[in-house]
C-alpha cells in the first residue's frame, strides 16, 4: 500500500514511512493509494467474526506487507483486548460506549495500534524515535499510555494550559519514563500549530526522528474504522436506516467512520456534531470554509478552530461540495444546551453522558427528525469522570472514579511550562536530544 500527501507534491511512501515521517515533506497528510471494500460476507454476517477478526480484515490493506500477517494479528488483538458496548438509551438512540480502554477514552485504539506498529518496524537508524504530539484533551493521555516504556521512542505532548480537565492533565503529567509533558500557554490550535512547524524545521529533523501520533497520523487515524464495526455488528435491527453521529473537533474520528463505509460498512448518514467551534458546520451551511482561532467551551477535546483531518474528509467525496452534503450533516450546540442535554438524559433515562457525548446526543436527536426508518448511534468518547467538575456541577450528584484513574490525582504534577512561542519548543527539544546522545 501506498501512500501520497493531498498537497500532491512530496513523494510516495510505504506504510512505514507514512507512520514514521507523520506529515508529508509538502505540509500534506498523507492518504491512501486505493481502497478496496471488504467481501460482502464478512458484512452480511459480522456477528459471526470476533472483534480481533473484523478488526485486521479492515486494517491490513493500509498496512501492506511492511508487518507480516502473525504480527499484525497480534497487534490488532492487544489494541482491541477490551470492551465497546452499545448501549440503547432510548429507543432506537444507542451510545457506543468507547472508554473501556486504559485511558477511558476512545483515542486509546489509536494509540496502542501506532506504538505497537513502531515497535514491530526495524527500519529506524540510531537515533531514538520521538513521538510529539499535541493534545486537546484525551490524546495526550492515550498517547502517554500507549507509548509508556517502548524502546526507542522518547514521547513529548503538547497540552494547553488551563484547558483540560484535572484528571486528563493528570494523565499527561504523572507517567515520567518516556513520557514528557509541556504545558503551553495557548489554545489546542496553538499547540498543533507549534507540532506542525517541527515537523517542517528542516535543522531539527537533521537531528531528531520526529513523528507524530495525532490523527494526522494514518496509524492514529486508520485504526478508529474499528469501532462503526463494533457498533454494526452489536445492532440487533439491521433493517433500518443507520445514522452515526460523532462529537467533532479534530475530525480524525468521523473520518475514519467515512472510511469504513467505504470499505462496505452500511452507514446511511454521519453528523458532525460540535460545540462552539464550528467552523465545517457552518461550511455546510455557506459552502465556505473559513478557519478561525478555537474557543473554550465545557467539551474541550473538541476546541479546535482548524480541523486538520477535514481535508482527508474532502478526499473520500471526490472534494465534491455537493457529494459531502449527501452524507454529512452538522449541527452546533452552546454550553447551555449541552448542560441541559445532560440532565434530561440523566432525568429521563439514568444515563450519564460526559459533554462531550451530550453533544453527540444532541446532533443524532436532530438528524433523526428528518430521517424514516432509521435508528441511530451516538460515540460516548470518554468517561463522564475523565471531566468531572463539569458533570457534578451540571448533575448535582458525584460520579464515581474508576480505581485504575482515582490514584492519579494524589500524583505529583511534572511538566515542562512553555510560552506559545515556537523557538521555545525547538530549543526544548534540542536540548533533550543532547542529553539522550550523552
Amino acid at each position: 500500500m501506498n501512500y501520497f500527501s493531498l498537497n500532491h507534491n512530496a513523494p510516495k511512501v510505504k506504510f512505514s514511512e507514512a507512520v514514521v515521517k507523520g506529515l508529508a515533506p509538502d505540509k500534506g497528510l498523507y492518504f491512501p493509494e486505493s481502497i478496496a471494500p471488504l467481501s460482502k460476507e464478512l458484512i452480511d454476517n459480522i456477528e459471526r467474526y470476533s472483534k480481533e477478526e473484523i478488526a485486521f480484515q479492515a486494517i491490513k490493506q493500509f498496512v501492506g506487507d511492511e508487518i507480516n500477517e502473525v504480527e499484525l494479528k497480534r497487534i490488532v488483538a492487544e489494541t482491541v483486548n477490551f470492551d465497546f458496548p452499545l448501549v440503547e438509551v432510548e429507543p432506537n438512540v444507542y451510545s457506543l460506549e468507547l472508554f473501556h480502554g486504559p485511558t477511558l477514552a476512545f483515542k486509546d485504539v489509536g494509540a496502542r495500534f501506532m506504538a505497537r506498529c513502531l515497535g514491530a518496524f526495524s527500519k529506524f537508524d540510531e537515533k531514538k524515535v520521538t513521538v510529539l504530539v499535541a493534545t486537546s484533551g484525551d490524546t495526550g493521555g492515550a498517547v502517554a499510555d500507549g507509548f509508556l516504556g517502548v524502546d526507542g521512542v522518547e514521547v513529548v505532548i503538547l497540552y494547553p494550559s488551563g484547558k483540560v480537565s484535572d484528571i486528563q492533565e493528570k494523565q499527561l503529567t504523572t507517567l515520567g519514563k518516556n513520557i514528557k509533558a509541556v504545558e503551553v500557554k495557548g489554545t489546542f490550535d496553538d499547540c498543533q500549530r507549534m507540532v506542525k512547524t517541527a515537523f517542517l524545521d528542516e535543522d531539527l529533523n537533521n537531528t531528531l526522528n520526529l513523528t507524530s501520533a495525532n490523527s494526522i497520523n494514518v496509524a492514529r487515524w486508520l485504526p478508529q474504522m474499528f469501532y462503526y464495526f463494533f457498533a454494526y455488528q452489536q445492532l440487533k435491527d439491521k433493517t433500518k436506516n443507520l445514522i452515526i453521529s460523532v462529537p467533532s473537533g479534530n475530525f480524525g474520528n468521523i473520518c475514519a467512520g467515512m472510511m469504513a463505509k467505504r470499505l462496505g460498512l452500511p452507514i446511511d448518514l454521519f453528523v458532525a456534531s460540535t460545540n462552539a467551534n464550528k467552523v465545517v458546520t457552518e461550511y455546510l451551511n455557506s459552502g465556505n470554509y473559513e478557519p478561525r482561532p478555537s474557543v473554550q467551551t465545557i467539551s474541550n477535546a473538541m476546541d479546535v478552530g482548524e480541523p486538520s483531518n477535514f481535508i482527508r474528509i474532502e478526499e473520500l467525496h471526490q472534494k465534491s461540495f455537493n457529494t459531502l452534503k449527501t452524507a454529512l450533516l452538522s449541527f452546533s450546540y452552546s454550553d447551555e444546551q449541552t448542560r441541559m442535554a445532560m440532565k434530561d438524559v440523566k432525568k429521563h433515562t439514568g444515563y450519564i453522558l460526559d459533554p462531550h457525548g451530550a453533544v453527540g446526543y444532541l446532533g443524532l436527536k436532530d438528524a433523526l427528525k428528518n430521517v424514516e426508518n432509521a435508528q441511530g448511534v451516538f460515540l460516548e468518547t470518554a468517561h463522564p469522570c475523565k471531566f468531572i467538575n463539569v458533570v457534578e456541577d451540571t448533575l448535582g450528584e458525584k460520579v464515581d472514579i474508576p480505581a485504575k484513574l482515582e490514584g492519579l490525582l494524589s500524583k505529583e504534577k511534572v511538566a515542562v511550562s512553555l510560552e506559545n512561542n515556537y523557538d521555545q519548543l525547538k530549543e526544548l527539544l534540542l536540548k533533550s536530544a543532547s542529553i539522550q546522545m550523552v
